[in-house]
């Protein structure tokens, strides 16, 4: 049986770091692990322009303690008054990787996003032309529609008639949570892919509900059935490079969390890589952890994989704090709900 593997250093390609003391608190907790991230823009006010995340990248880098070794990859926020000559400058430089689509109102901080997708379209053709990715929550918000039923509907209305329209643009469906987004992508070209969070390969919606609410276990897009759970499990250690991980790592203070209207979002950056290694090696596919959390993501980015290693082993259990502190209070690290085995080397 297996007791170590080595991979190159992971990316995550869905990482929330919110701003300042929060900032100063979670980013090493995803910097001792990851070498890159995705950096999701929706803070308040959002990260818009290029100055913006110039700004917001400088402020990351300057709460990252010394020794550790980090490279945020910025985004910026798709608005309805978006310059697609900003978005296109800011792409030249090597700034930004991608942009980032919130249905407006769809989660936390998306109040700025998108209601009339017409009115984005010049910005989705210039990304196309210049090859640049869109990162896509993929809910509709229509107060008619199930919750459970969001994505699903979302790709029917809004994400194959955008695709269909712009087929050049490359597209990220981030987080996915559904069979049917599992199976839309494996049925897409080479310009669609998704990625996976830690948590939907763990729970299901029943984790939320059942026993009492887990407010910690709330997330958007919210946990499904059991067989969507084992849907995304099966796609995401199948070895399909259109597959990779986004943790959407989201930290919110407990008391945000744990109140009569809680923030969504689970906090997983500490102890992602632990608990893939054991989702990848109870459904005997631990060989294809590699492509998932170190090689797939760079391929469809077109970035190179990372030159450092990480090794995983089973030779004592690892030990993770339950809280990160803040200043301004705790936050609570995702619990798995079963004991850990891999333990990360380096």
């Amino acid at each position: 049986m297996t007791q170590t593997i080595t991979i190159p250093r992971p990316d995550d390609w869905h990482l929330h770091l919110r701003d300042g003391e929060m900032l100063r608190a979670v980013l090493p907790e995803t910097a001792r692990h990851f070498a890159r991230a995705i950096i999701m823009p929706n803070l308040v006010p959002p990260v818009v322009t290029g100055d913006d995340a110039a700004a917001y990248r400088d402020r990351i880098l300057a709460a990252l303690p010394k020794g550790m070794s980090f490279e945020p990859l910025m985004t910026l926020y798709l608005t309805e008054t978006t310059d697609p000559d900003d978005v296109a400058r800011a792409a030249s430089s090597g700034l930004i990787k991608a942009l980032k689509l919130y249905p407006a109102g769809a989660t936390t901080n998306s109040a700025s996003g998108v209601n009339d997708f017409d009115k984005v379209r010049p910005v989705l053709e210039r990304m196309a032309e210049i090859g640049l990715p869109l990162c896509v929550h993929g809910e509709v918000t229509d107060p008619d529609i199930d919750i459970f039923d969001r994505e699903a509907v979302f790709i029917d209305r809004v994400l194959d008639p955008i695709r269909r329209a712009t087929p050049a643009l490359k597209v990220i469906m981030e987080h996915i949570t559904t069979s049917q987004a599992a199976d839309y992508v494996k049925a897409g070209d080479a310009n669609l892919a998704a990625t996976i969070t830690t948590h939907h390969l763990i729970i299901n919606r029943n984790h939320i509900l059942v026993g009492g609410i887990k407010p910690h276990y709330y997330c958007l897009p919210v946990a499904k059935r059991e067989e969507h759970r084992l849907a995304l499990r099966a796609a995401a250690t199948s070895g399909d490079a259109r597959f990779f991980l986004g943790t959407d790592s989201a930290p919110h203070l407990d008391a945000a969390k744990q109140t009569d209207c809680g923030c969504a979002g689970c906090f997983t950056a500490t102890n992602t890589m632990s608990i893939l290694a054991q989702v990848f090696e109870d459904d005997g596919r631990l060989e294809n952890l590699e492509g998932f959390a170190s090689r797939n993501g760079p391929a469809f980015y077109g970035l190179a994989v990372n030159k450092t290693q990480m090794t995983l082993s089973k030779s004592s259990p690892p030990q993770y704090p339950s809280k990160i502190a803040t200043p301004d209070g705790d936050i609570t690290v995702f619990d798995p709900g079963f004991a850990l085995r891999w333990q990360v080397e380096n």
